[in-house]
């Protein structure tokens, strides 16, 4: 007898074709550790219960929670189906299509909003780092990573050593060099944290340098800044809130631009004037949201390649159609996303007492062709920011019957997946595998895809340029520092 029998190969994430006679018992046991070595990456991404569930639909009734629990533990081996194993292998990711022209690393990776910008025009993700284990699993449900050429870490500290003081920046620099890829593109949405000079006399009695790494040490930046300064990309995208331009009275957002341009760097319009400031991108001229987000793109100043390089051309991306924020919502919805009685009520008189004041605290009601808020890390605390509209009517009294059986409700994860960009109108192809409470904190955190995408586009031109000159060589940043 022969028996044909697709295996999972963990070091290339895919499938082969096994053609053998009768099994012996050691290729037997070869092809149970072929399901487990599945089972364990999709445990990175799904629970059990999930992967049960999934299961269940080629195996009615065979597959439980404690079944998948008690082979995690060595108490069981159960084997896997031809069309069992097939279907598990459909919920790991698939590599983008297409050739890819470039590579970029992705840092403080959230979901991955940046990456699908960067994806779309052709690069190649082949390190990223992100510590939320909640969207870590989001991020490997969604993105191919490939096992031979991709890295993921969880805490870029352990790359960049910036929280042991005694190691040396040169060991530091070999360190970042060994354990992060050459990469044409730097992408980074990093916190914004204030800087402090706290700690200088003590690095100087380490004999440390001035510059970026005194001004910058304890904030998450000084990360970025010290890989930039390690593998010197020909670019770099960083990402942040608006308000990174304000914070600490301007101080903040000086310190970063006066260090990349250390790092021999020219940041697109980093001089704007007073007013519009095209570092600053609004999503709503991408989708029916305002989200404000400041955006540096940098270019390698040795390389040339940044003249005429405005993030003012944007305007030419915008889409001649942006849909409505009616079009990202589903026509059926699960009752538990109506706010109830109760919520609904405090919201209202909430709202109402702060407008009495004067102030504009109060909830969000979003009709079919309203721009929306901004979406937020916290909409799962009561979702005020964006409630869909079902019906309110002004003119009648707020307890009036027609607007208590239409009271607003929350988005769903689904179609905040919408809103955010990760999926189109219509769509659900964007995977959450998570809780409701954890989707909607991965989302209020994200970007907005399409003006990533937009962004990506404008660059790419100048990446290729880049990689075209660079080739394989990224000699490490050495920094000409006064005595």
């Amino acid at each position: 007898m022969v028996t044909d029998r697709h295996t999972f190969d963990p070091e290339r994430n895919a499938m082969t074709t096994d053609t053998s006679t009768l099994l012996s018992p050691s290729r037997k046991a070869h092809l149970l550790n072929d399901d487990w070595a599945l089972m364990q990456k999709l445990l990175e991404i799904y629970d059990q219960g999930q992967l049960a569930e999934k299961l269940n639909t080629v195996s009615p009734g065979t597959w439980c929670r404690e079944t998948i629990n008690r082979w995690s533990k060595g108490k069981a081996s159960p084997k896997l189906s031809h069309a069992e194993y097939e279907n598990l292998l459909s919920l790991l990711p698939k590599p983008a299509s297409g050739p890819r022209s470039f590579t970029f690393i992705d840092l403080f990776a959230g979901i991955g909003g940046i990456r699908k910008g960067f994806e779309s025009i052709g690069g190649e993700c082949l390190f990223t780092s992100e510590w939320n284990k909640y969207a870590v699993r989001t991020y490997k449900a969604n993105h191919y990573c490939d096992p031979e050429r991709h890295t993921f870490n969880l805490d870029i500290r352990s790359v960049t050593l910036s929280d042991q003081m005694e190691v040396t920046e040169d060991e530091a620099y070999a360190n970042i060099d060994s354990e992060i890829p050459d990469h044409d593109v730097l992408l980074a949405g990093f916190p914004c944290q204030p800087f402090s000079l706290a700690g200088v006399s003590k690095k100087n009695s380490l004999g440390r340098k001035h510059g970026f790494e005194c001004d910058t040490q304890g904030t998450l930046f000084f990360d970025v800044a010290r890989i930039i300064a390690a593998k010197r990309p020909a670019a770099f995208l960083l990402e942040n809130v608006k308000n990174l331009k304000s914070h600490d009275k301007g101080n903040t957002f000086r310190i970063i631009c006066e260090t990349l341009d250390e790092l021999g760097y020219e940041v697109a319009d980093v001089d704007a004037a007073k007013g519009w400031d095209p570092k600053v991108i609004d999503a709503r001229n991408f989708l029916p949201q305002h989200r404000e987000r400041i955006v540096l793109v940098g270019f390698r100043r040795d390389l040339n390649l940044h003249q005429g390089f405005t993030l003012r051309d944007i305007r030419k991306l915008y889409p001649a159609e942006r849909p409505t924020f009616g079009d990202l919502l589903a026509p059926v919805v699960d009752e538990k996303y109506i706010l109830t009685p109760k919520l609904w009520d405090y919201l209202y008189r909430y709202a109402a007492k702060h407008r009495a004041k004067g102030n504009g605290f109060g909830f969000g009601l979003t009709g079919p062709e309203d721009v929306a808020r901004t979406l937020s890390a916290r909409y799962h605390k009561d979702g005020s920011e964006i409630l869909v509209d079902r019906g309110f009517v002004d003119t009648l009294e707020f307890g009036h019957e027609l607007n208590q059986l239409n009271r607003p409700r929350r988005l769903t994860p689904q179609e905040c997946s919408r809103l955010m960009g990760f999926d189109k109108p219509g769509e659900s192809s964007f995977i959450i595998p998570v809780s409701d409470t954890q989707a909607y904190r991965q989302f209020g955190n994200s970007v907005a895809v399409p003006v990533f995408e937009a962004v990506a586009s404008l660059m790419k031109d100048r990446i290729v340029a880049a990689r075209e000159k660079t080739h394989e060589e990224r000699p490490q940043l050495e920094i000409a520092l006064p005595a």
